[in-house]
Parts: structure tokens; C-alpha cells; sequence
């Protein structure tokens, strides 16, 4: 994946930041739908991998926003931003 051109402003660097952090959580409700995390009928590890099977999805899906996703943040930041030339 192309990687987006770097923020120039500090609003940029945080829209592009909150954008990377939405798109991160859609990954984690995907990976908790697709049944990443989910104890096994037999030999699971209890209440305790119930618990933090959650912070698993989320790093994981914290590293696929970071290499790239699948265009979620970078969609919504040129959304919210507008377009390079100022004009909306």
C-alpha cells in the first residue's frame, strides 16, 4: 500500500491520528466478529482469557491500521479534511 504524504500541520498529524484510531476499532469489531480471541469448548483458559482476549484484538488491530488497513483512515481523513486545495 501507498503510504498517505506526511501531515503538515499539527491538526493534520491529529485528524490522521484520530482517523488511524476509528479505523482500528472497526479492525477490532471485525476481528471479535470473525471469532479472533474466542475461548475453545475444551482446554480454554477460563474467565482470565475471556478478559483480556479484548486487548489482543485491539493491538492487533492497532498494527493493522498502523501498516495500512484498508483505506478506512485515510478516506475519512481526506472526509474530514477536504480536498489538498482548500476548496470544498
Amino acid at each position: 500500500m501507498i503510504q498517505p504524504p506526511p501531515p503538515t500541520t499539527p491538526n493534520q498529524t491529529a485528524l490522521r491520528g484520530a482517523a488511524r484510531a476509528l479505523e482500528a476499532q472497526v479492525i477490532a469489531e471485525m476481528l471479535k466478529a470473525a471469532g479472533l480471541g474466542r475461548t475453545p469448548a475444551a482446554f480454554g483458559g477460563g474467565t482470565g482469557e475471556d478478559q483480556f482476549a479484548s486487548f489482543l484484538r485491539q493491538s492487533q488491530a492497532e498494527a493493522m491500521a498502523e501498516a495500512g488497513g484498508f483505506g478506512l483512515a485515510e478516506r475519512l481523513f481526506h472526509a474530514l479534511h477536504g480536498p489538498a486545495d482548500g476548496k470544498r
